[in-house]
C-alpha cells in the first residue's frame, strides 16, 4: 500500500512591509512623524538609536530611516525636508534653583555646568544642541560627561544642567523637571536615510507622505 504524498501547505500571505525607524530620547516625536505618513501600506517599527553613534545603524543597514534634530551635514546621509519642531529646555533636577519657573532663558543657564557632545555625535549639532555661547555673548560651560540618558539624569539629578528638548519630558524619570527656554528657537525635526542606496518602494512612500503632509 502506498502512502499518499502530503499536500503542499498553501503559501503564507506576503508579509506587510516595514518601516525600521530609529529615534533618540522620546519615541512621541517619532509617533508624530509616523502620524504625517498616515497608514500607508506598511507597518512602522520603532527602535531608539544610541546617541554616542548615532548613524551605526542607519549606515549597517539595520534601520531603515532614522529621527534627526537640528541640522545633518553628513555626506553619507540625505535628509527629508524639516517635518515637525522640538521646542527647547533645560532639564533640572527638582532641587535645581531653576526647577520651578515656568520658564528660563539661555542667559540664565550660563551660571551652570552643561554637558559635553556625547560619543560620535558631530559636534556641529552639538554646536546647536548646546551652543558655545549664549545669544548675549555668555559661554555655556560644558563640564560634564554621561554615557547614555539614564547617566544624565543622574547627573541632572546630582545638580548637572542640560540644555536640551520639550520632548525629554516622556523619559524624564521622577524628581526630574524639564522647563521651557524661552528664548532658543525649536529644534528642526526631519528624516535621514543612507545616500547612494535605492530605497525599498515602502520607505520611500513613507518619506514622500511624511513630507506632502508636513507641507499642508
Amino acid at each position: 500500500m502506498t502512502t499518499p504524498e502530503p499536500t503542499p501547505a498553501a503559501p503564507a500571505p506576503d508579509a506587510a512591509p516595514v518601516v525600521r525607524l530609529g529615534y533618540h530620547g522620546s519615541v512621541e516625536v517619532a509617533g508624530r512623524i509616523a502620524a504625517l505618513a498616515g497608514p500607508g501600506r506598511a507597518a512602522v517599527r520603532t527602535s531608539q538609536y544610541d546617541i554616542n553613534d548615532p548613524f551605526r545603524g542607519v549606515l549597517a543597514g539595520e534601520l531603515d530611516v532614522i529621527v534627526v534634530k537640528f541640522s545633518l551635514r553628513e555626506p553619507e546621509l540625505a535628509c527629508s525636508r524639516v517635518l515637525t519642531t522640538d521646542a527647547r529646555a533645560a532639564v533640572l533636577g527638582a532641587a535645581h534653583p531653576l526647577a520651578d519657573r515656568a520658564s528660563v532663558s539661555v542667559e540664565e543657564l550660563a551660571d551652570h555646568d552643561t554637558f559635553h557632545c556625547p560619543g560620535a555625535l558631530p559636534g556641529y549639532v552639538w554646536d546647536e544642541v548646546v551652543p558655545p555661547y549664549t545669544p548675549g555673548g555668555r559661554p555655556l560651560r560644558r563640564r560634564h560627561r554621561a554615557t547614555d540618558v539614564a547617566h544624565m539624569m543622574e547627573l541632572v539629578a546630582a545638580g548637572a544642567v542640560h540644555l536640551s528638548l520639550v520632548s525629554l519630558a516622556d523619559v524624564a524619570p521622577p524628581g526630574i523637571r524639564i522647563v521651557p527656554v524661552h528664548d532658543l528657537p525649536p529644534a528642526p525635526v526631519a528624516l535621514a536615510w543612507r545616500r547612494r542606496v535605492e530605497l525599498p518602494a515602502h520607505v520611500a512612500e513613507f518619506i514622500a507622505a511624511a513630507e506632502r503632509e508636513a507641507s499642508r
